[in-house]
């Protein structure tokens, strides 16, 4: 699941929000639910008013979860740390922050934000069952909602890597040995540990008589694994790219077409070479960039008749890099904004290509040659 994908439902404090497409799954498994258990438990009520509690409910379930990422966004803002997106999804909810805290009281504070927010809602629903019979139907709802908000807060709180919990003891390992990269590895490993025992757990009780619970736990389990694996390997990532700048990786040697030469012989080019992009040319200026991507959005009954000039990505669209970025920033912009390349532009000139390919190289050598290092 990418974070900032899905359907875009409106901003709040100028954060885009979107509902990924298993929100509505999960929604409709929610409303389902609540609308049978609420007929199971207030008979008198009609089905109507079942299935229009079940709703409610449940959209002020997954308000909470979004009330719940504001808090973490809110105390983001608070230490200028943009945030890109919050997106609803399957498991609940992720906001999208544009980097990583400067220091352990930031990570400390905007993951503690969660739980906390998650606290309160449950607080105040739990005043509302004080106002409201149960057996009302504000009253019943209130009560799902106090004791989901408090499990969701609960749940949270445990210290595993991605959970708030995990970035909590991230943290707190953090701040104690003033090593971000030790402290995301020992927040992942605690995570993977934790998925690990929801996994067995799942599976115990789908095979002692509940499965459909069991079942649930277990793929929560390995959707955790599986985050926590993945935080692990951005560690690696931030260790193999750390000091790099572009002008350590770029290559000097930019692979160049004529803006009339057409694509089928373009597509021999690629064949001939094994290169996947190049800067289009003509007197010494560039006119903008071709690649495979691009030849591929032509029709192959096309390429025979169509330019160059006519399917390359213009000048003025081109993202280009300053030999001194760093590389880690630039392969956090390169998959935010879909780009395979870009040109090195130093002092109005190109002095470079850089292809994520080539990153990805970069990571592979230093990681293979840091395992060399360690034996």
């Amino acid at each position: 699941m990418m974070p900032g994908s899905g359907i875009r439902i409106g901003r709040i404090l100028g954060i885009p929000v979107y509902l990924h497409a298993s929100w509505f799954i999960v929604f409709a498994l929610i409303t389902f639910s609540l609308a049978k258990q609420f007929a199971y438990q207030h008979k008198p009520w009609s089905e109507t008013q079942h299935w229009t509690v079940g709703v409610l409910t449940s959209l002020l379930f997954f308000g909470s979860v979004l009330f719940h990422e504001l808090a973490h966004s809110v105390v983001a803002q608070h230490y200028r740390i943009p945030v890109n997106s919050i997106t609803l999804f399957i498991f609940g909810g992720v906001a999208r922050i544009s980097r990583e805290p400067a220091d352990a009281r930031q990570e400390f504070n905007i993951a503690l934000a969660g739980p906390i927010s998650s606290y309160i809602l449950a607080g105040g629903f739990f005043l509302l069952t004080k106002v409201f019979p149960s057996r009302e139907m504000l009253g019943a709802l209130a009560q799902w909602l106090a004791q989901i908000n408090l499990a969701l807060a609960s749940f949270n709180l445990a210290p595993g890597f991605p959970l708030d919990g995990g970035r909590i003891l991230r943290a707190l390992v953090w701040g104690v040995t003033r090593d971000y990269s030790r402290a995301t590895r020992f927040a992942s490993r605690s995570g993977q540990l934790l998925a690990y025992a929801m996994i067995v757990m799942g599976i115990w009780q789908a095979l002692t008589g509940s499965f459909t619970g069991g079942l649930w736990l277990a793929f929560i389990g390995w959707f955790l694994l599986t985050a926590a694996q993945e935080s692990y390997a951005q560690v690696a990532i931030r260790g193999a790219l750390e000091g790099l700048r572009v002008g350590d990786i770029m290559s000097c040697e930019v692979p160049t077409v004529a803006r009339d030469i057409s694509l089928e012989d373009y597509g021999q080019e690629v064949l001939r070479t094994g290169r996947r992009c190049h800067l289009v040319m003509s007197d010494g200026q560039l006119l903008g960039l071709m690649s495979v991507h691009a030849l591929n959005r032509v029709p192959r009954e096309e390429w025979a008749v169509t330019s160059v000039q006519a399917a390359m990505l213009p000048r003025e669209q081109i993202r280009w890099v300053a030999p001194g970025e760093p590389v880690l920033a630039l392969l956090e912009r390169m998959a935010s904004e879909d780009i395979n390349q870009m040109p090195v532009v130093a002092d109005g000139q190109v002095v470079g290509i850089v292809t994520r390919d080539s990153i990805l190289r970069v990571i592979q050598a230093r990681t293979e040659m840091g395992r060399l290092a360690e034996r």
